[in-house]
């Protein structure tokens, strides 16, 4: 198969930084479409996987799966796109398109393993993925997205992964008018979660550790703001929400919030892999039909819609702006939750 030499960044090992390099693209397919890389959202899967953090990173690793750019070629059997066109890429570059789950626009939870951005199986060219800290992407285009022409289109970037992260839960548990939604953290994932949360209607209320993010949640549309270390404000909420979004990307304590749950509420875990500690206790879980659910991405029908709604409402991204050479500093900033709350790569400083 016919290739494209482009220009990247990416790490050469699980200790290196993130350095210019060249990639191999796919010339396009038939069914494919070239995407001028225009913005990449930074999200925290970049940076694990940059450094092995989770194990199995393959080398050298380019992340970025928040892309946003134009398309440059499309093959002769697209008819959804054309040259010109935004486009957008998110998590997912292929799928098997038969099994059951993508037979139900579910490819996230693809039954043969959906191909990641980066750092999958590349069945075209052999070895692995290459992601959007680049020049140029080549996907299917059954997995790239319509851009809505009137956003900010480098704070879309993050609605690719951080958008549609939160978005899926939020639809699935039935959001809408008169619902009570509380998030669990307000980073990257919780501020999006409260802006999707507001838009679908329901009343929103940021879970926080300190008061020192009250203004911030206030000004993105929540509600109501409960200090979780505040014995006398927990007790104030229980049994009160339907839905719980916990954006808290490392091990902590679900107990507290779910005593928070109305009957037959869903405490859904977005952002943490792992066991829990300390252990679930089902008591309340059992006594109020209550559950606690685990959530990732969305399919590709599931993005769209976001997309749609968030053009409707004019939802984006908070964003920071860096040039690709402030990746590693990025990261380390990212490290320190030191971003309001995304970072977003020009792509043009590439």
């Amino acid at each position: 198969m016919s290739t494209i030499t482009v220009k990247a960044y990416g790490a050469a090992s699980t200790t290196a930084d993130l350095k210019e390099m060249n990639i191999e693209r796919r010339e396009v397919t038939s069914k494919d479409v070239e995407i001028e890389i225009l913005y990449c959202g930074v999200c925290h899967s970049d940076l694990h996987t940059a450094r092995n953090d989770w194990g199995g990173s393959l080398y050298p690793v380019v992340p970025g799966h928040e892309i946003v750019g134009r398309i440059t070629k499309v093959g002769s059997d697209v008819s959804k796109f054309k040259v010109g066109d935004l486009a957008g890429v998110g998590c997912i570059v292929d799928s098997c398109g038969h099994c059951d789950s993508c037979q139900h626009d579910l490819e996230q939870y693809c039954l043969n393993g959906f191909t990641g951005t980066y750092n999958g199986k590349d069945k075209h060219l052999g070895g692995h993925t290459f992601g959007g800290y680049s020049q140029r992407v080549v996907v299917d285009s059954h997995h790239v997205l319509k851009v809505p022409e009137n956003l900010d289109l480098a704070a879309v970037a993050p609605l690719l992964c951080a958008g549609i992260t939160t978005w899926s839960p939020l639809k699935h548990w039935n959001v809408g008018p008169g619902s009570k939604v509380a998030v669990v953290g307000l980073g990257g994932l919780g501020h999006m979660a409260i802006k999707l949360a507001k838009g679908l209607g329901a009343e929103v209320t940021l879970f926080s550790r300190t008061p020192g993010k009250t203004d911030d949640a206030k000004q993105l549309g929540a509600d109501h703001v409960i200090i979780s270390t505040d014995d006398a404000q927990m007790d104030s909420v229980k049994g009160k929400f339907d839905v719980i979004i916990d954006t808290v990307p490392y091990v902590h304590d679900v107990n507290p919030y779910v005593a928070t749950l109305n009957i037959n509420g869903t405490h859904v875990l977005v952002g943490y892999l792992g066991g829990l500690e300390p252990i679930l206790n089902t008591v309340p879980m059992i006594m109020g039909r209550k559950s606690v659910a685990g959530s990732v991405i969305g399919g590709i029908a599931e993005t769209q819609e976001l997309l749609d709604f968030c053009g409707e409402h004019n939802i984006v991204s908070e964003i920071e702006m860096i040039k690709m050479q402030d990746i590693n500093e990025a990261y380390e900033r990212m490290l320190k939750s030191d971003v309001r709350y995304r970072f977003v790569i020009d792509m043009q400083s590439l």
